[in-house]
């Protein structure tokens, strides 16, 4: 039996709202069959919504893909996807809680609480990456990673079917890496291989 490789990053957090959908099924087709990390995603969405993304998303993946329940073990190779209406946060030592608070920059799911909970557990060894969405969300945890020593790769505003979630981070910090959609799976691999 193999034995997992050591990575640089423990957990990998995304953040996307309009054309968030496209662009993470994309990122996911183009990483490894295995991935020893955990995926933590957040894509703004209306407390009505479908749960639809589980079916969607693991069609580009072999990683075990669902909806996070609350008090779950977070396992590498997983994928937890924020339900509907609720927060997505990492508690520690690295288990999944779902928040009702209040909405963060006009959303729940937050990509900002996800990043920042996130880092507050995993510290230097989160990578978060900010997608095409219509808002600020993402600014303030793309700024947290950054703080505690993590990487940030933000989507080129110019490649994404909304520029502002990834503009807004380009105008508060400096994230590691801006790149079109196209390279950031790759990218993600070499990171955290």
């Amino acid at each position: 039996m193999d034995t997992p490789t050591e990575t640089r990053f423990d957990a990998i957090v995304i953040g996307a709202s309009l054309g968030g959908v496209q662009a993470i099924s994309q990122i996911l087709s183009s990483l490894p069959r295995t991935l020893n990390v955990s995926i933590l995603i957040v894509l703004h969405s209306g407390p009505s919504s479908p749960r639809l993304l589980d079916a969607i998303f693991s069609s580009h993946t072999s990683m075990k893909v669902g909806y996070a329940v609350e008090g779950e073990e977070i396992k590498k190779e997983h994928i937890y996807i924020a339900p509907p209406d609720r927060h997505l946060e990492v508690r520690f030592p690295g288990v999944i809680h779902l928040s009702a608070e209040p909405k963060v920059k006009h959303s729940r799911p937050a990509a900002d609480r996800l990043f920042q909970t996130t880092v507050s557990v995993y510290g230097s060894r989160t990578l978060g990456v900010v997608l095409t969405g219509g808002d600020g969300d993402g600014t303030n945890g793309a700024k947290a990673i950054n703080a505690a020593g993590g990487a940030v790769i933000v989507q080129d505003p110019g490649d994404a079917l909304a520029p502002d979630m990834p503009r807004h981070v380009l105008g508060d910090d400096h994230p590691d890496y801006c790149v079109p959609l196209e390279k950031i799976g790759p990218l993600i691999a070499d990171l955290a291989m």
